[in-house]
C-alpha cells in the first residue's frame, strides 16, 4: 500500500505566546532542534517518501526550515491553507495531494518516542479503513477522546466537559479515501472547526474499519510551555555524548552533546544538556535539561530545565535561571536590585534587567 504523509503546520500556537508573535510554533526547538523536524524525520523511518505539509500565516518560514526535503530524504509539498479551521478541514485542503493513496496524518507540533515507523508498517499490511493512536492521559477533558467497547471505537467526541474515557487521541492519524467523504459531511462544531474526531465518527458510523493502537511510549503535544520543556527533558533523555566543539578549563558531567563550533569555557556542565553549532558559554554553569540554541551566548550565569533559542545572551545574572524558555535575540543581563528567584517565558527580540 503506498502511503503519503501530511504534516499540519498551520496553526497560530496562541498558546505558547509571545514565542509565538514571532515565529511558527512548530519551529522552536526542542533540545537543539526544531518539534516539525522529528515529525518530518519519524515520516522518513517508516518508509515513507512524499509529504505534504499543511502551513497558514507561517507558511514563508515553514518553507525557509523545511526546503525541499531533501534534507529529510523527503519529496514535501507545501500546501496553503486559507485559515485554521479544523483539522478535518485540513485532510479536505490536501485531497488533491493525497489522491488515492493511504495517508499519515501528523500534527507538526507533536513528538513521539517511537515515531509511526510501526504504526504505518501495520496499516500498510492490513485492510483498516484507518488507524487512530491513543494513550491514557490524566486530564481526557483538554483532547479528543475515544470511547472502546470490546476493543473497538465506540464513540469520539472532541475536548468533552465529562469525558468518559481517559484515552487521548495522540496526533497521529492513518487515513485511507473515504476520511474525505466523512470529513466533506460535517458541520462546524460548537469551537467553529470542522472536527477530525466527528470525521472519524461518520467512518465508525458509516461501518469503516477504525483500527484503535494504545501508544506505550511517550507522547507529547509541545502547545504550552509546561510541555515544551518536557519534550527537551524527555528528548534529552535519550541523548549520548558527543562532543565536537571546543572545551576549555571546564567540567563535564552526564550526557552533554556540544556540537562543532560551539565554544564552552571555564564552565560546569551537568548533562543531559545540548549547545548548539556557534554557542558561546564562558564561566557559567548549565544544568540538567538545557538546550542552548545556535549563537546564543550564556556567561557568567546558571541555568537548569530551560532552553534558550538562538542568538539570546544571557550574562551576568547571580540567580539560576530555571523551568524557562527564552526567545531569539534576547539580551538578560544584571541590574542594581536583587531578586531571589526567576522564571521567564520571554518573545524574540526582548531585552531584560532582572531586579
Amino acid at each position: 500500500m503506498d502511503v503519503k504523509g501530511l504534516v499540519l503546520s498551520g496553526g497560530a500556537g496562541t498558546r505558547l505566546r509571545p514565542i509565538t508573535h514571532t515565529r511558527a510554533k512548530q519551529l522552536v526547538p526542542v533540545a537543539g532542534k526544531p518539534v516539525l523536524f522529528y515529525g518530518l524525520e519519524a515520516m522518513a523511518e517508516a518508509g515513507i517518501r512524499e509529504v505534504g505539509i499543511i502551513i497558514g500565516d507561517t507558511g514563508d518560514e515553514i518553507r525557509a526550515a523545511v526546503g525541499d526535503g531533501s534534507q529529510f530524504g523527503l519529496e514535501v509539498t507545501f500546501i496553503p491553507q486559507d485559515a485554521p479551521r479544523g483539522l478535518a478541514h485540513a485532510v479536505l485542503t490536501a485531497e488533491e495531494f493525497i489522491g488515492d493513496s493511504a495517508f499519515c496524518m501528523y500534527l507538526g507540533d507533536n513528538l513521539l518516542r517511537d515515531g509511526v515507523a510501526s504504526f504505518v508498517d501495520k496499516f500498510r499490511e492490513g485492510s483498516a479503513d484507518a488507524m487512530i493512536l491513543l494513550q491514557h492521559v490524566p486530564n481526557p477533558s483538554e483532547y479528543g477522546v475515544a470511547e472502546l467497547e470490546d476493543g473497538k471505537v465506540k464513540l469520539l467526541v472532541e475536548k468533552p466537559k465529562e469525558p468518559k474515557s481517559d484515552l487521548a487521541l495522540v496526533g497521529v492519524y492513518l487515513f485511507t479515501t473515504p476520511i474525505f467523504a466523512a470529513a466533506k459531511a460535517l458541520e462546524p462544531s460548537w469551537r467553529g472547526e470542522y472536527e477530525i474526531t466527528d470525521a472519524i465518527q461518520g467512518l465508525v458510523d458509516g461501518g469503516h474499519s477504525v483500527e484503535p493502537h494504545i501508544v506505550t511510549g511517550w507522547w507529547k503535544d509541545t502547545g504550552q510551555l509546561v510541555d515544551m520543556l518536557e519534550a527537551n527533558r524527555l528528548v534529552l533523555d535519550a541523548i549520548d555524548t558527543d562532543i565536537q566543539g571546543e572545551v576549555i578549563d571546564s567540567k563535564l558531567e552526564g550526557r552533554v552533546i556540544i556540537q562543532a563550533g560551539a565554544t564552552v569555557e571555564r564552565c560546569h556542565i551537568r548533562g543531559p544538556v545540548v549547545i548548539c553549532a556557534g554557542a558561546t558559554v564562558r564561566d557559567a554553569y548549565i544544568g540538567p535539561y538545557s538546550a542552548i540554541s545556535e549563537d546564543a551566548h550564556v556567561e557568567r550565569a546558571e541555568i537548569e530545565h530551560a532552553i534558550l533559542l538562538e542568538r539570546s545572551s544571557i550574562i551576568g545574572i547571580e540567580t539560576r535561571i530555571e523551568d524557562s524558555l527564552i526567545g531569539a535575540d534576547c539580551v538578560i543581563t544584571h541590574s542594581d536590585a536583587i531578586r531571589s528567584a526567576n522564571r521567564l517565558l520571554v518573545g524574540d527580540g526582548s531585552r531584560i534587567e532582572l531586579l
